[in-house]
């Protein structure tokens, strides 16, 4: 009995130990198992924070770009100090608001927000189909330049023009929310010559033009006159190399700090018959006709052909009436420099 108190002993001892080694490698298992899981989901996690993270880059890099041209906008992205830069020629845009202090006097301060953010979300949808960056408003101040930063040669004058025509034709169809019955009356100038452009501050930086082009833009602004388009000698210069703008002598003005100019009006500009429709249905019509082959007769019309009436060739088709018509209404009162209107809204500060 003695002796086989000490094997079993010895047998239970085995199989404690044959217990305790699963259970170590059930321990371990379950430790790699839950490590593995673990990075996993730390993988997971990490995916999801750094897309997070290039999203939310994106978007700080899409504001910041609205608010800078990208070229300077990555510069400071990448901490480089932005030098000034002289560009030889652009072509500078002003337009305001005639009558827009007493619109203001007359109206809510949250209806004259309304008003300006309606006006200025059209014209930013307009000017992102020309070759165009926009500079800043103050107030009911629009300010766009051509020609910069990117040089486009000399089309900043054609693309400013065909930019001035398009927002003209907008704001005779625009609604003011609270006045429905009052229409805005937009006065546009335009110039051309070198300028300096770049960024000043730290805090809310901004990206200036600087030079006399601004000024007398600014100056062919203040002394235009409601739904028109007022035009610097020199831009008149640059448009007429083109010579598809239509513009209309004003005369000589007194200018501050530039003395008596002879300035112009924009009108229209002219369309080329060349890729019309009815040219290019000409064309396909003219392709389309058989050729006779060889040795094929051809039979003789049945009926004598009629003699054709001879047709005016022109070389450009006719501005429409539509064009012209602000031109019309506005040249009714265009021997004084003030804009009368029926409404105060449409009597403007002229100075």
């Amino acid at each position: 009995m003695e002796q086989e108190a000490p094997q079993a002993n010895s047998r239970g001892g085995r199989a404690k130990r044959i217990v305790l080694d699963n259970e170590s490698n059930n321990i371990l298992d379950n430790l790699l198992s839950r490590m593995e899981q673990y990075a996993n989901n730390l993988e997971t996690l990490v995916e999801e924070r750094t897309a997070d993270y290039l999203e939310e880059k994106r978007k700080c890099e899409e504001l910041l770009y609205q608010l800078l041209p990208k070229s300077v906008a990555s510069q400071l992205i990448l901490g480089q100090s932005v030098v000034a830069e002289t560009y030889d020629s652009v072509t500078i845009y002003f337009s305001d608001i005639v009558g827009f202090t007493s619109l203001s006097a007359e109206s809510q301060p949250l209806q004259v927000v309304e008003l300006l953010n309606d006006l200025y979300t059209c014209f930013d949808s307009i000017i992102e189909n020309f070759d165009v960056y926009k500079v800043e408003t103050i107030g009911d101040a629009y300010m766009v330049v051509s020609g910069l930063p990117v040089r486009n040669g000399l089309n900043h004058a054609r693309e400013i023009a065909r930019m001035s025509l398009a927002l003209l034709k907008a704001v005779q169809s625009f609604t003011i929310r609270h006045r429905p019955w009052d229409q805005l009356k937009l006065r546009i100038g335009m110039h051309t010559g070198p300028c300096v452009a770049g960024v000043v501050g730290l805090k809310m930086p901004r990206y200036c033009l600087f030079g006399d082009t601004v000024n007398t833009a600014s100056r062919m602004e203040s002394n235009g006159e409601a739904l028109k388009i007022h035009v610097s000698p020199l831009t008149k210069a640059a448009l007429d190399k083109f010579g598809t703008f239509i513009l209309d002598l004003r005369g000589e003005i007194e200018m501050k700090g530039k003395g008596r100019v002879t300035t112009y009006w924009l009108l229209g500009e002219k369309e080329s018959t060349e890729g019309s429709p009815a040219a290019l249905a000409q064309a396909d019509s003219s392709e389309a006709l058989p050729s006779p082959k060889e040795n094929e007769s051809v039979s003789a019309p049945s009926t004598p052909p009629q003699p054709s009436t001879p047709t005016q060739n022109n070389s450009f088709v006719p501005i429409s009436n539509q064009r012209f018509q602000s031109n019309n209404i506005s040249k009714a009162s265009s021997n004084h420099n003030n804009v009368t209107a029926t409404t105060p809204l449409l009597q403007g500060d002229m100075a």
